[in-house]
């Protein structure tokens, strides 16, 4: 299942809802949205700096990711980032893969 890291920004009602319910809260509300789509959470970290939450976790496809990303932008509370995380395993099979790619200026 593919892996995916999510970035997440609170705006100021999502900064509010935060103050109501506190991280497990939201941690628990995280893992539901994700497990509706048929994935699950590995971790879940709140952090300072340029994002307010970090999750990782495997939903069972791109769908499924835009899902989320689309209901939390669709709520207002919240700005997602999704990152796609491949194992070394995965970047291993890429370097191998063939490709044509010519530089600029080449």
């Amino acid at each position: 299942m593919p892996k995916y890291l999510w970035q997440v920004g609170y705006t100021h009602d999502g900064a509010q809802g935060l103050l109501t319910e506190g991280g497990s809260g939201r941690r628990d509300a995280i893992v539901q949205a994700v497990e509706s789509v048929g994935g699950t959470v590995e971790s879940c970290h709140f952090a300072f700096g340029g994002h307010d939450l970090y999750v990782i976790g495997e939903v069972p496809d791109e769908v499924a990711a835009a899902a989320l990303s689309i209901r939390t932008a669709a709520s207002g509370a919240a700005r997602t980032v999704t990152v796609a995380l491949l194992t070394p395993e995965q970047i291993d099979d890429a370097a191998k893969r063939p490709a044509s790619y010519r530089p600029p200026g080449s």
